[in-house]
């Protein structure tokens, strides 16, 4: 009987699930402006990745290439990518929209604590953060959820058992 390989954007799917479930975790408790708890997403992502090459190694009989675990969790991370950029978009303008202000008054108060900029700077730097709001977060999505999740990939394609007898014309 032949073993089922489970797809990559399966994996994805599930990663982002528990990268959601962690952030709403997070607003819930009033954490979602603590940047070390903020952090744990990104380990979530690369333990993800990890364990997604891994997985696949183990499904194939290691009878893959370091290239061919590295695209799988990869693959992978894009799908986390797709899925958190539109959670983000679902939760700050439907689900929780106060998300935004909640953020816009800790910039406010970060800004009041440095001094530099006067209170007219101040308030239109919110205003313009305010208006961009969703385009940044869409953008750190894809820059560091892409690097970290590359990252990832590497990790778990250097660690994944891998066969180097692997001939891609037999199959």
């Amino acid at each position: 009987m032949e073993q089922k390989i489970t797809p990559s954007w399966t994996k994805g799917l599930i990663i982002s699930l528990l990268l959601i479930v962690y952030g709403l975790f997070l607003y819930f408790t009033g954490q979602q402006q603590n940047k070390t708890l903020g952090m744990l997403q990104l380990v979530i992502l690369v333990a993800g990745m990890i364990v997604a090459c891994i997985g696949y190694s183990k499904q194939m009989n290691g009878n893959l290439t370091f290239g061919n675990l590295f695209a799988h969790g990869f693959k992978a991370t894009a799908t986390v990518i797709v899925i958190m950029s539109l959670y983000t978009i679902l939760a700050t303008k439907l689900l929780f929209p106060d998300m935004i202000d909640q953020a816009m008054n800790q910039a406010r108060v970060e800004m009041e604590k440095k001094g530099t900029l006067s209170d007219e700077q101040i308030t239109q730097g919110i205003a313009l953060g305010r208006k961009f709001f969703v385009p940044f977060a869409i953008g750190g999505i894809i820059l560091s959820f892409g690097i970290i999740g590359a990252i990832g990939s590497l990790i778990g394609a250097g660690v994944a058992k891998k066969n180097p007898n692997y001939n891609p014309l037999e199959q």
